[in-house]
């Protein structure tokens, strides 16, 4: 009976590695998993398939029905389309490459807020909540039964109970510890709640590493947040060992705002398999005329969406190129595609933090130094507290505020969702606040790693190895 359990383990790891042979995001990757499955399957073939793919499934269902949605709207979004035939401002390429990413265009008509940090975002979202007439979308990764978890809680009681749909979407890991009683109260109240469901279907039953990662509210199907803020009392700076909390969210109006909750309907389809009865009418904001892009990523994908918009951005830069992230954990394409604005005179630069939340990936960050920092790529550390917020910067064109982290998490794992802004006058705005941040950092160069002692390099190279999983 051994031996026969035995054999059985070791043809389930010849089966595991003929599948990673074919599914693997890179050979190098293949020819490891290959490896550990074949020679150690009883470990490696359940970390394979809890680690190891890269493909969502079964998610097109959902996008079957938000095709639905965005085949009706089609004739209002030609007539919102912020740059038809392609005549987009800036870098040649650049906007439209973005909307064939997103597969919805550019809109004009909108008006766009940056929000920065949690007391400003949050008295913002409440206030929208509260003035809600018909119905309140809100989904995060992380909501915790806190301070600033029961304030929102409050809020969506009294909306249900005063006759407002409510609908909140929540991922069961990010969310682990949220107890049952505050979704239960929810729910006696009236509001629609659910988790992300991620191991729905039989090919996800063993799969942990695919993440809901958005944070999207929306109201009225009029006003919509984005941005870098979950809730829980951290992000308000209450956080004993990270203190202030540095983070962006963005507040929309306009047809854009309507675009947000395309993505929301599609992760509750996926959840309840139902299709919330919102409000498609495309509307013009009463002050401002932005042109927004919604750009919502993930591994359900026919491409890696979030690496290429990533990639686009840096090799669409002449002039600056700013990106704000608080985990950096690049792959080899976005270092190659880094250097290359380097050397082609753009003026190049990561913020970072300098607290870390998680060890591993501050860890890893390190290691990208040598590669980047000697050839002209300027690090900075922030530190007047944790920086949590997800900025990109390109030239004076285009500014993004979203959910998606510089690392391979975000690229390949997490369900992300950016919000980019074709307008100047934003541009400068986002300008105007990195620049705020920068007087908060400290520079760093590739010495920062090189005097490191031998045991943290160990770390930063070991972590460094897991990349592709943090």
């Amino acid at each position: 009976m051994l031996f026969i359990l035995l054999g059985l383990c070791h043809l389930i790891g010849v089966l595991s590695g003929l599948r990673a042979l074919f599914t693997a995001r890179s050979p190098q990757g293949a020819i490891a998993w290959i490896m550990a499955m074949i020679t150690f399957p009883y470990v490696a073939v359940p970390l394979y398939w809890i680690f190891g793919r890269n493909r969502f499934e079964g998610y097109v269902t959902s996008r079957r029905a938000g095709d639905r949605v965005v085949d009706r709207l089609a004739p209002e979004l030609n007539a919102y389309q912020a740059f038809p035939n392609s005549h987009a401002p800036g870098v040649p390429g650049l906007f439209p490459v973005l909307e064939r990413l997103a597969e919805l265009p550019f809109t004009r008509g909108n008006a766009l807020e940056l929000l920065q940090d949690g007391q400003a975002t949050f008295a913002a979202i409440f206030a929208a909540i509260e003035a809600a007439q018909s119905y309140v979308l809100v989904q995060f990764y992380i909501i915790r039964d806190d301070e600033l978890g029961r304030a929102l809680k409050r809020r969506l009681v009294d909306k249900a109970q005063a006759g407002v749909r409510v609908y909140l979407l929540y991922d069961e890991i990010g969310s682990h510890d949220l107890n049952t009683a505050y979704l239960e109260e929810l729910r006696q109240a009236g509001v629609q709640v659910s988790d992300f469901n991620t191991t729905l279907g039989w090919r996800n039953r063993l799969q942990l590493n695919f993440r809901n990662h958005r944070k999207i509210v929306v109201v009225d199907g009029r006003t919509a947040f984005v941005g870098g803020h979950n809730v829980g009392d951290e992000y308000l700076g209450k956080d004993p060992k990270l203190g202030h909390w540095r983070d962006t969210h963005v507040r929309c109006q306009g047809p854009a705002a309507t675009l947000v909750q395309l993505s929301f309907a599609e992760d509750w389809y996926w959840a309840v398999r139902e299709l919330p009865d919102l409000n498609w009418e495309l509307r013009p904001a009463a002050n401002g005329n932005q042109s927004v892009l919604v750009l919502p990523t993930g591994p359900a994908d026919d491409i890696e969406s979030c690496n290429l918009f990533f990639l686009q951005s840096i090799m669409a830069a002449k002039k600056r190129l700013w990106i704000v992230s608080p985990y950096f954990v690049p792959d080899w394409e976005i270092i190659s595609a880094l250097q290359l604005a380097v050397l082609r005179g753009v003026d190049t630069r990561i913020m970072l933090p300098r607290k870390p939340d998680h060890k591993m990936v501050y860890l890893a960050s390190f290691s990208y130094l040598s590669d980047l920092e000697t050839l002209g790529v300027k690090f900075y550390r922030y530190s007047n507290g944790f920086l949590h917020q997800k900025v990109i910067l390109v030239d004076d064109i285009m500014a993004s505020v979203g959910t998606a982290n510089c690392d391979t998490r975000s690229f390949r794992l997490n369900f992300e969702i950016t919000m980019a802004s074709a307008d100047p006058a934003f541009a400068a705005q986002v300008e105007a606040m990195l620049l705020a941040d920068f007087q908060c950092c400290l520079r760093v160069t590739a010495d920062d790693y090189e005097e490191r002692p031998f045991l943290f390099k160990t770390g930063v190279m070991l972590s460094r190895l897991l990349s592709p999983i943090l």
